[in-house]
């Protein structure tokens, strides 16, 4: 990757989250949490892709500040396809996406990188939210939230959701479905878990783009929880962190309900396994969408940094791999906890994901 394709990016103005980074030194940050040296770190990095990173990569970036004065992060949240794209056609250093590259990405990306480094950075509970007056505590089994999506439940006093919910006042009114009208790794883990666990009633598979007729799209994960806000009887999916005071439906997992808290949502990696057949740089997570196990939450998204292995020019190489070190460290980890509400990844994780993050180089 040429370092002059890298530099030619301009990302627009107005959906960038630019920031200039102060100087001291967090660039060689331990994957342990320990203290940085000081660091020579300068240069401009340029990134897009997934919007529920937002206010994660916006604490990411406060953060490095305080480390690195010389350096400047910009950061387009236009969404998991469109950053995948951008960075595979070398118009960004790296990407965010929520969801890892399939085949067809895989190929173009180690044409273009020699090996692509993927890395999962964010982990957080994707929340079924919902505006319906007079209803505090919402909740739905995995069949109905699927028939509810693909348009089969239309009213909110339905026998099905009644069901669920039988000591609340469902009113009669029209259920009004919100969805991404934008590619999506939000939209794709969401109907992900649609297709393991519905039970059939959810029957348009597993995809980045929404597949059905009917109900608001809205762009964005900040479009989807304005539309939802903005309206009555409304019910939509977008990242826990950003679904400020609206309603978050609890979930059925085995017998019990269970909400989209941190905590859940972390216990949904103790069961995952790497995606076989992938390089160890490239750490593709299969979930357990299906779960029936206490406390587990499994509407996650796992959201991941891409970048190159290999880089033309060496300070590039050394900025990135700075960059990701900051991110998956203790200190990375746990501002975007405070920041975002997302779940920490482990110690044992963030070493993984950190041996793969030293491999970058040029």
């Amino acid at each position: 990757m040429s370092k002059s394709m890298r530099k030619a990016a301009a990302l627009g103005a107005g959906a960038v989250l630019a920031f200039g980074l102060t100087a001291c030194g967090a660039g060689n940050e331990t994957g342990d949490g320990g203290e940085s040296s000081s660091s020579d770190l300068s240069g401009t990095l340029n990134g897009a892709g997934a919007s529920s990173q937002q206010a994660a990569v916006s604490a990411w970036q406060q953060g490095f500040q305080t480390e690195n004065s010389d350096v400047t992060v910009n950061y387009d949240p236009i969404g998991s396809g469109g950053g995948r794209e951008q960075f595979l056609d070398g118009g960004t250093d790296f990407a965010g996406s929520d969801a890892y590259l399939d085949d067809d990405e895989l190929t173009k990306a180690n044409d273009l990188c020699g090996q692509i480094v993927s890395v999962p950075t964010y982990v957080s509970p994707i929340a079924v939210i919902y505006n319906l007056p007079g209803v505090e505590d919402l909740q739905l089994s995995p069949s109905t939230i699927g028939s509810i999506f693909a348009g089969e439940i239309t009213t909110w006093n339905d026998p099905a959701i009644a069901e669920d919910n039988p000591d609340a006042d469902l009113p009669d009114g029209a259920i009004t479905p919100v969805h991404r009208s934008d590619d999506s790794g939000t939209t794709e883990n969401f109907t992900e878990y649609l297709d393991a666990a519905s039970e059939g009633t959810w029957t348009a598979g597993v995809v980045e783009t929404w597949p059905t007729q009917g109900g608001e799209a809205a762009n964005g994960t900040s479009g989807v929880v304005a539309a939802v806000e903005s309206g009555e009887g409304t019910i939509g999916y977008a990242d826990a962190s950003q679904a400020g005071d609206l309603g978050k439906v609890a979930v059925k997992v085995g017998e019990d309900y269970v909400g989209p808290t941190e905590e859940a949502a972390a216990r949904v990696l103790d069961t995952a396994e790497q995606v076989e057949g992938r390089e160890d740089t490239d750490i593709a997570l299969e979930l357990d969408r299906a779960t029936t196990e206490d406390g587990v939450y499994p509407i996650v998204l796992v959201s991941y940094q891409m970048a190159c292995q290999t880089y033309d020019d060496a300070d590039k190489a050394e900025l990135v791999k700075s960059w990701l070190t900051y991110v998956v460290s203790e200190e990375g980890q746990k501002a975007a906890a405070d920041s975002a509400g997302s779940a920490p990844l482990t110690d044992d994780f963030r070493e993984k994901v950190q041996t793969a993050i030293d491999t970058i180089g040029s």
